[in-house]
């Protein structure tokens, strides 16, 4: 399996903190070393990083740590190969246009028989998830109209991830800038961060911050992972089925479909010193 790492904010925002954390798993923490990728919305713009490294090692993941890129969304993946060859083809997110606006789409799990329905999107690589959502996005496309609403959006996007579901593990990520939907199948959790903000320690590495003293009162950073990143927060995780669509840091929307039940896969990270 791979592992996934997403923001919403209502304020431009860095993921250097939760990246740090996440990239240990590449291959040092955790198995997740065949890839890794991130991408962040500025604007309708998409600023995408991706290489074949296990993220540990990748000298663009360690430039990415100490680069403060400002975003309102993110998503980030690192891979574990199931389903196609290691290479840049296949490293998540995945990045689409339909609208008018980037799509940027990424998946933890695996639909073995999997068949995409006929439409204008095709894969460049040859990963199941990437054959995903190219058909999620054909059938936007084509069932859709063009100035359609959040909601309807996500009537949609919860209509066909239950589908998805029924065939396999999928926990996914996606945005078109404007909000994220976050779909669960067998791990997912989340955390709020708002005022009176406080401190927070990886498990991964060591490292610490004092969001105190990086934020303003009126900030709202909510950060949805696999595996919590931090051991001394209180996370929220998500149920089997569950869905959430985010917007400016804040669940706008929520819900939760009968999934079949799945072995989820085996907890990654270690936990922090003294805990």
């Amino acid at each position: 399996m791979c592992e996934l790492l997403g923001m919403s904010a209502n304020t431009p925002t860095d993921l250097c903190f939760s990246f740090s954390g996440l990239i240990q798993r590449g291959g040092a923490t955790g198995p997740h070393k065949d890839g890794w990728g991130v991408s962040f919305y500025e604007g309708k713009g998409v600023r995408s990083f991706h290489d074949v490294e296990p993220s540990c090692q990748s000298r663009i993941a360690r430039f990415l740590q100490d680069y403060p890129i400002k975003s309102k969304t993110a998503i980030s993946h690192i891979r574990q190969a199931n389903v196609g060859s290691i290479n840049l083809a296949n490293t998540h997110p995945f990045v689409r246009e339909l609208w008018g606006r980037y799509w940027v789409f990424a998946h933890n799990g695996q639909l073995t028989r999997f068949t995409r329905r006929v439409g204008m999107y095709e894969p460049v690589g040859d990963t199941d998830s990437e054959d995903i959502f190219c058909d999620l996005m054909n059938q936007m496309r084509q069932n859709l109209p063009r100035d359609a609403m959040p909601l309807q959006l996500a009537d949609r996007l919860v209509a066909l991830a239950e589908e998805y579901a029924q065939q396999g593990v999928f926990n996914c990520l996606l945005s078109n800038g404007d909000w994220l939907f976050t779909f669960c199948t067998t791990k997912m959790a989340s955390i709020t961060r708002r005022a009176p903000f406080g401190p927070a320690e990886l498990k991964d590495t060591e490292l610490a911050v004092d969001f105190a003293s990086e934020t303003t009162p009126a900030d709202v950073v909510s950060i949805i992972a696999t595996e919590p990143l931090t051991c001394d927060e209180s996370w929220e995780r998500y149920q089997p089925g569950e869905w959430r669509l985010w917007q400016l840091g804040e669940v706008i929307a929520s819900g939760k479909v009968d999934v079949p039940v799945h072995q989820p896969p085996v907890e990654t990270g270690s936990a922090c010193s003294g805990q």
